[in-house]
């Protein structure tokens, strides 16, 4: 076994999975797992730059991360960053301060590596189940992005799309830097007609249509398999594999686009830092089940950390068989 680290920084979130990998087998035993809300991207969309109180929440999350991966022993870490930081003119100083941080350099993946790592975290599990037709289809709605994958044993098409909860929360449901609660069906409709617009993208190189299993990840989906089993406390154990039919999803984002923050927020199983953001995440959820015909999501809590930790074991593995090679 080998103990590795990975660390996903994202648009809303920054999370670090330190776990023991046996890269023969594939699997990962998890001996910390942690998630952290920075909320990177604000104001991203708008301005095309990290504003310096986001930049501070983030190394804030490293520090801690640090002394994490410094008490685990951990081999190696691997730090990846998503949408918000490909995005940003200023994202040299975001990785100047995690190297100083952390002693690694971010890698500002592409979205295609993206997705890449989350199907093969999300999937890696699901292949032997017979309950469950292939392909798949792994959709990963972040905060600045939503990553689309169709696969069976591996990716055979991706893309990735503008359509992240933060990003569309704030191109739509944010008036003089307030979100507006609960919005108007105008700016519900807007939203959606560019959803579905970004939907038309991903389309056109993805095969949507073709996937048999729809498997959903990250905190928007997450949160609505929560809300929809009325969990009361936020529980990974009950969420990892529950299935949501689209039915329910509707209900539920319904509800959550007519709500107001404080009726949000009262949710039981909703973390504070989901609240304006958790509306979009989930119209995203559902006009994707709507466009595909999808009768239920498979919700995954394994994504792109676990691919990510995957790939940094089997490095470790190669670069041993070349020493004894």
């Amino acid at each position: 076994m080998t103990r590795v680290a990975a660390i996903d920084c994202g648009t809303n979130s920054i999370r670090l999975l330190v776990a023991d990998a046996d890269p023969g087998t594939g699997e990962l035993t998890d001996l910390d797992r942690r998630m952290t809300i920075v909320r990177l991207g604000q104001g991203v969309d708008r301005t095309g730059r990290l504003a310096p109180e986001a930049l501070e929440r983030t190394f804030a999350a490293c520090r801690e991360y640090a002394q994490v991966v410094k008490d685990h022993g951990v081999e190696r870490l691997r730090f990846v960053a998503t949408s918000a930081s490909r995005d940003a003119e200023n994202r040299d100083d975001f990785v100047r301060g995690v190297l100083d941080i952390l002693g690694v350099e971010p890698e500002v993946i592409t979205g295609d590596q993206e997705a890449e790592f989350s199907f093969t975290g999300a999937t890696k599990e699901l292949t032997g189940r017979a309950d469950l037709d292939r392909p798949f289809l792994v959709v990963d709605i972040g905060g600045g992005s939503t990553e689309f994958v169709v696969g069976d044993d591996r990716v055979r098409a991706a893309r990735s799309v503008d359509i992240g909860c933060v990003r569309m929360t704030e191109r739509h449901l944010v008036a003089d830097g307030v979100v507006v609660d609960p919005p108007t069906e105008e700016r519900i409709a807007a939203m959606r007609a560019d959803i579905e617009a970004a939907l038309d993208l991903a389309q056109e190189s993805v095969p949507l249509g073709e996937a048999r299993t729809l498997v959903g990840l990250a905190g928007s989906v997450t949160t609505v398999s929560a809300i929809a089993q009325e969990l009361p406390v936020y529980d990974s154990v009950a969420i990892h594999h529950s299935r949501v039919s689209r039915e329910r999803v509707r209900e539920i984002t319904d509800r959550l686009l007519r709500s107001t923050h404080a009726e949000r927020a009262a949710i039981p199983a909703m973390h504070p830092g989901r609240v304006d953001v958790i509306a979009a995440g989930a119209l995203v959820l559902l006009s994707l089940m709507e466009r595909t015909g999808a009768e239920e999501v498979v919700v995954s809590e394994h994504d792109i950390l676990d691919g990510i930790a995957f790939k940094v074991a089997e490095d470790i593995e190669h670069e041993q068989r070349k020493i004894d090679g």
